[in-house]
């Protein structure tokens, strides 16, 4: 409760922190203070320091895994204000509106945590996806930004139809007619034609929230045309929300109906995988080459869905923190870039030896190579499902995809350390060298002791 209230009036905060402060640079800093209090204010009620005691009535429901999971996405979100705070204020001329917008997702992403109730999913859902609409066209004089504002607006409030009928069919075909998870899980109404469309339906919404193909067909376009320090956010904190939200529906409402959905879930992790990765091959653009890249990890990150064990429930929470602190670093050098071509990063090595060696470790992490956070976030995966017995199918198509994306990450590095470049001058300040290196040496620790996260998920006290 403490990430719900406080983000939210740390929302309304920053809202009107533009009529008190006139500098971009210091509502910057406000928003970077505000991100760490959120930060610390969610570690604290994971050792159980409660500063709002409401009755929920059983609607919102906090557990360990769920407020681990509000720890890392605050922490990346922290990071990506540390890195990319001034270029999110000069996006335009309303810097702290562009603030109040992230810090109300970020309330949305609690909600989509803790949910117990399909009217709290419903809600925590819209408020991540309505004010990435306004971020994503906010870019105003940028007509890409506008397209894909656009283009997202049309495709979620389409999503959110399905979403609302989806609920409407689980409700109609519960014994009592509940929306509340735990009942819902206890019902009859398990196999029937109005059950199984609506859990279609919601997984098909829920699917479209984090670009899992075949209703991936926005991302691309979306994060091509967000401002690059958005397009960060929403690869890996939102995606993150809204997988979160995923896994607690299935997990709570349809956890032991598994044979019921199981192999769609399988179709879905599988025609991600493909079409992310093997689309990715082909892209000319780095920044579009990381869209379709988010979309391949989120192949990856299906698995703990599909199985929902012990190993799953660990290797998201590892996948998480390492996916996002590795893209955040990897979008926070393209914002730098000058050009956005895998030949604008040509002899890049020379010039910064720092910004090269980090960008490496990133692109290592999230090919799965060893002694990387990605590559013990992707073993966790492909062991969940191998606890499981089944999908042995899937295993070797994680295997083949996973080598396929070996290819378009190491284009970066072999541009950067193996290639002549005409060089050009980018703004690299101190400070941002040392965040790459935190992020870097994160990266590193997470692949060498996994175990200092995922222990938290036990020792955790509400």
């Amino acid at each position: 409760m403490n990430a719900i209230i406080i983000s939210a009036v740390l929302g309304v905060i920053m809202m009107f922190s533009g009529i008190f402060l006139k500098k971009n640079s210091s509502i910057a800093t406000v928003a970077i203070l505000a991100s760490i209090l959120l930060l610390v204010a969610t570690i604290m009620e994971t050792s159980g320091y409660h500063f709002f005691a409401i009755d929920t009535h059983n609607m919102l429901y906090f557990d360990p895994f769920g407020l681990l999971f509000n720890c890392i996405v605050f922490g990346a979100t922290v990071a990506l204000f540390l890195m990319n705070a001034k270029d999110i204020a000069g996006i335009g001329n309303n810097p702290g509106e562009y603030f109040a917008l992230i810090f109300f997702v970020l309330c949305g992403i609690a909600i989509a945590s803790s949910f117990n109730n399909l009217l709290m999913l419903f809600i925590g859902i819209e408020i991540i996806s309505i004010p990435l609409y306004i971020l994503t066209g906010s870019d105003k004089r940028n007509l890409k930004s506008n397209e894909a504002a656009l283009k997202y607006f049309l495709m979620g409030a389409f999503s959110t139809g399905l979403m609302l009928l989806g609920i409407a069919f689980l409700y109609g075909a519960s014994e009592r007619g509940t929306f509340f998870l735990d009942e819902l899980a206890m019902g009859r109404g398990g196999g029937s034609p109005m059950f199984m469309a609506g859990l279609i339906l919601l997984m098909s919404s829920m699917a479209f929230k984090v670009s899992a193909a075949p209703f991936h067909f926005w991302a691309p376009d979306v994060y091509d045309g967000a401002p690059t320090a958005i397009t960060s956010f929403m690869a890996t904190v939102v995606k993150a929300g809204a997988f979160i939200a995923f896994i607690r529906l299935f997990r709570d409402a349809f956890g032991d109906m598994k044979s019921y959905w199981q192999i769609f879930i399988a179709i879905l992790a599988a025609a991600t995988l493909l079409i992310g990765n093997i689309t990715a091959v082909f892209q000319q653009s780095v920044k579009r080459m990381l869209a379709y890249s988010s979309i391949s990890q989120m192949g990856f990150m299906l698995f703990s869905l599909l199985t929902l064990n012990n190993l799953a429930k660990e290797g998201i929470i590892l996948y998480t923190a390492a996916y996002s602190a590795a893209t955040i670093g990897l979008f926070a050098i393209l914002i730098r870039m000058k050009d956005y071509s895998f030949e604008g990063f040509n002899g890049l090595a020379k010039q910064y030896p720092v910004l090269a060696l980090t960008a490496t470790i990133f692109l290592l992490s999230l090919a799965g190579i060893p002694l990387t956070g990605g590559f013990l976030a992707k073993y966790y995966m492909i062991a969940s499902v191998m606890e499981t017995g089944k999908f042995l199918w899937l295993v070797i198509l994680g295997l083949f995809c996973a080598a396929i994306s070996v290819y378009y990450y190491f284009r970066i590095i072999q541009a950067m350390y193996f290639k002549e470049g005409a060089g050009q001058q980018l703004e690299i300040s101190r400070g941002f060298s040392l965040m790459l290196i935190i992020l870097a040496i994160i990266v590193i620790l997470l692949g060498i002791f996994p175990q200092w996260l995922t222990d938290r998920l036990y020792i955790i006290y509400l």
